[in-house]
C-alpha cells in the first residue's frame, strides 16, 4: 500500500432546499390561507476518524466531494427532507487546514472523532412564514442558502508513542523489524527507508506500543534537505524520542550533533522533547572504542546512553525496560509528577507541562 500523508481537496456543503408558496385547497374552506413549507437543511460535509486507516491514499482519486442537496418544501406547511450528510473516514493523526486561510479547523487523533468541514446551507422559508395581519396572502418564499464551501489540506500525523530517529543506515528499520512484526525494507546503503514504518512492540504487561521509524533526517532536513522535511512532522506526537547513533559511522559524534540541530531548527519542542541516545552496532565495533564514543557522548548531555546491536539484539532488552520506566504515566524521567496534561499534550505535539511536585 503506497503511504501518501499529505492531500488537497475541495468539500461542499448540500444547497438548502427552497421554501414554497402554497395556499390550503379543501372543501368549506373558502379562505385557508398560505400553507407553504420551509426547504429542509443541505447535507454536511464530516470527516470521523478510524485507526484501521494507515494513508491519506484514497484523497489521490477522489479530490471533490458534495453533499446532497435539501429538499424543496411542500403543501399542507411539509417540511422539505434534509440532504444526507457525507462521512468521510480519515486516519487518527490527521489534521485538517483550510487551503485559503491557513486556519487549522481541527486534528483528528481519537476513533470515532468527529469534524464538520462543510456546513449545509439552511432551508428557506415557506410563504406560511410570511403570513402577516398586513398580508394575508404572502405570494413568495425564499430560496435555501448554498452550502459552505472549502478548499482543504489534510495532512497525516503518525501517532506513535516511540519515534526512532538517526542519519540514514544508522539501524532504524533493523531495530523496529527486531522489535516488532514489522517488515521494512532493509539494505546497507542510505535512504532505503522512504516511508514512516509503524511496529507495535509489546510490554511484559500484554500491552502494545506503538513504535515509529522515521526515515530521511540529514543536515538541513528542516528546510527540506533529503526527505526529512516531509516526515519530521510525524515525530511532533511523540512522548519518547530514541535516537539511533552508528558507531561504525565516520564521526559518530558529529551525527549525533546534526540530528539535535534539526530537532532544534524544526522548533514545535521537538528538541525538548524527552530522549534516550542508543549506540548501534556495537557487534562492528571494539570495547575501547565503545567506551570513548560513549564518554564522549555523555559530555554532551545528560540523556541516557545505551549500548546495542539490533541484528544481534544485544542491549536490546536493557534499551526496553528504559523505554517503559521512561512512559509511565505517573513519573517523568527527573522524578517530578506530571499534570493531567501530559497525555493529551503529548499526543497533539505540544509542549510537555510537569508540575514540580515530588512524588509521595
Amino acid at each position: 500500500m503506497q503511504f501518501i500523508d499529505r492531500a488537497e481537496i475541495e468539500v461542499e456543503g448540500g444547497k438548502g432546499g427552497d421554501g414554497m408558496v402554497a395556499f390550503r385547497r379543501e372543501k368549506y374552506v373558502p379562505a385557508g390561507g398560505p400553507a407553504g413549507g420551509n426547504g429542509g437543511k443541505g447535507g454536511s460535509v464530516i470527516f470521523k476518524a478510524e485507526e484501521n486507516l494507515q494513508t491519506l491514499l484514497d484523497f489521490r482519486y477522489a479530490r471533490r466531494f458534495k453533499a446532497d442537496d435539501g429538499k424543496r418544501g411542500g403543501p399542507n406547511n411539509c417540511t422539505g427532507a434534509m440532504g444526507k450528510d457525507i462521512i468521510i473516514e480519515v486516519p487518527c493523526g490527521t489534521v485538517v487546514y483550510d487551503l485559503e486561510t491557513e486556519e487549522m479547523l481541527g486534528d483528528l487523533v481519537e476513533q470515532g472523532q468527529t469534524l464538520c468541514v462543510a456546513e449545509g446551507g439552511k432551508g428557506g422559508l415557506g410563504n406560511k412564514h410570511f403570513l402577516s395581519n398586513q398580508n394575508r396572502a404572502p405570494e413568495y418564499a425564499l430560496p435555501g442558502l448554498e452550502g459552505e464551501h472549502r478548499h482543504l489540506r489534510l495532512e497525516l500525523k503518525l501517532l506513535a508513542e516511540v519515534g526512532i530517529i538517526g542519519l540514514p543506515n544508522a539501524g532504524k528499520s533493523t531495530l523496529i523489524a527486531s522489535l516488532s512484526a514489522a517488515r521494512p525494507k532493509i539494505a546497507d546503503y542510505p535512504f532505503t527507508t522512504l516511508v514512516p514504518n509503524l511496529g507495535v512492540v509489546r510490554k511484559p504487561t500484554g500491552d502494545g506500543t506503538v513504535f515509529a521509524d522515521i526515515p530521511g533526517l540529514i543536515a538541513g532536513a528542516h528546510e527540506g534537505v533529503g526527505l526529512g522535511h516531509e516526515f519530521l512532522r510525524h515525530i511532533e506526537r511523540t512522548r519518547l524520542l530514541l535516537h539511533l547513533v552508528d558507531v561504525t559511522s565516520v564521526d559518530p559524534i558529529q551525527d549525533y550533533e546534526v540530528i539535535q540541530q534539526e530537532l532544534d531548527a524544526y522548533g514545535r519542542g521537538l528538541s525538548d522533547r524527552p530522549q534516550i541516545i542508543a549506540l548501534n552496532k556495537i557487534d562492528a565495533c571494539d570495547q575501547d572504542t565503545l567506551d570513548l564514543m560513549t564518554e564522549e557522548l555523555q559530555s554532551l548531555t545528560r540523556v541516557p546512553i545505551f549500548a546495542l546491536s539490533a541484528v544481534t539484539k544485544t542491549g536490546v532488552g536493557e534499551l526496553l525496560q528504559e523505554v517503559w520506566h521512561r512512559l509511565e504515566p505517573t513519573t517523568s524521567n527527573d522524578g517530578f509528577s506530571k499534570d493531567n496534561s501530559y497525555l493529551e499534550n503529548a499526543k497533539r505535539g505540544l509542549p510537555l507541562n510537569f508540575s514540580r511536585k515530588k512524588d509521595p
